[in-house]
């Protein structure tokens, strides 16, 4: 974020996450675009000293925000000067799918991780029953809407119900930004689950998704299918 233009070499697993973004961003039409980091920090929701960017800022800012500008080859990475990314959509899914096969690999046959709104689980639970997992209640957080039971598979959540602000207007603002807008999606959605065998795809799809709203994410869901 800081090379100024320059080509950096990055580990394998930032290479990892830059592409598996990369193909969640083409799919999604840019639903989900990681160099939306400038927006994110014009909100304040990198400090917690939240703020609403007025409109000359955003369309600053707006220029910097195209997923495609990335230059990934290998593990080499070059940024346009000024464009930042923000792997906060994708990485603690990968961070998951990571530690998941760390404790397939020491044949571990049942377990459930639990990263904050990512749960990733190995097989069943010990008697050979599915894991349940409760998805709680965008109007009414402390109450659960729902529960999954699943095994071997990961269910990731994203709405505007947990990270947020009510601004001077009195309007509700979330840390989740339209790409196209650099604002808060106009969405009729609270929240998004996303069911999947890869962490990457479902953390980065349940943002994106969240961000097109329910008419745009039934039809991709309808023609990707799983």
């Amino acid at each position: 974020n800081h090379a100024a233009g320059q080509c950096v070499q990055v580990s394998e697993d930032t290479a990892a996450i830059l592409r598996g973004a990369e193909e969640i961003s083409e799919m999604t039409n840019g639903a989900l675009d990681i160099s939306v980091y400038p927006l994110v920090a014009a909100w304040g929701f990198t400090t917690g000293s939240y703020q609403i960017p007025d409109a000359e800022t955003i369309a600053e800012l707006l220029p910097l925000v195209d997923y495609t500008q990335i230059d990934l080859d290998g593990q080499n990475v070059t940024l346009p000067d000024g464009m930042q990314i923000d792997l906060g959509a994708v990485a603690k899914g990968y961070t998951g799918d990571v530690i998941a096969d760390l404790l397939r690999e020491g044949g571990v046959t049942s377990a459930l991780l639990n990263l904050g709104g990512n749960v990733h689980t190995i097989g069943t639970k010990q008697d050979g029953t599915p894991w349940k997992i409760a998805i709680a209640n965008p109007f009414a957080p402390e109450t659960n809407l729902l529960h999954l039971e699943i095994a071997d598979a990961v269910v990731i959540t994203s709405g505007n119900y947990e990270r947020y602000f009510i601004g001077e207007d009195g309007n509700r603002y979330c840390h989740i930004l339209d790409p196209a807008t650099g604002r808060p999606p106009e969405t009729d959605l609270r929240g998004v689950t996303v069911v999947s065998s890869d962490g990457t795809a479902a953390d980065a799809l349940s943002t994106a998704l969240y961000v097109m709203g329910s008419q745009k994410a039934l039809a991709l869901w309808r023609e990707q299918g799983g």
